[in-house]
């Protein structure tokens, strides 16, 4: 599988919730940096953070851009805030890849 279609599946399970099956893309020292917010370190980090920053999301992703192990995916995301009103905000998700996995995550996240 390509790296494109490796995310697509993951982002398959994240879409439905089945956040394990998400994890199974990640390596067990994914890292994933939000620019400006929080670094995440480690699939059981990730996993904790999973189960509740996601909990009501929707995503497109509208653009990929490959690069060796690297993908950078664009789109926007819609999440509901503390006081349970959805926001969208668009990213730019830059991906690298290690042996068919997912081991790093840099996030660019701006609220529309």
């Amino acid at each position: 599988m390509t790296n494109r279609e490796i995310l697509e599946k993951a982002n398959q399970a994240f879409s439905k919730g089945n956040y394990e099956e998400f994890l199974t893309y990640c390596t067990e020292d994914t890292k994933w940096i939000y620019v400006g917010d929080r670094t995440i370190e480690g699939k059981d980090k990730v996993r904790e953070y999973l189960a509740t920053a996601y909990e009501e999301s929707t995503f497109r992703i509208e653009r990929f851009i490959e690069e060796g192990e690297n993908l950078v995916a664009i789109g926007w995301i819609k999440l509901k805030d503390k006081n349970g009103k959805i926001i969208c905000y668009s990213f730019c998700d830059v991906w690298k890849f290690r042996n068919g996995k997912m081991a790093e995550l840099k996030a660019f996240v701006i609220k529309d």
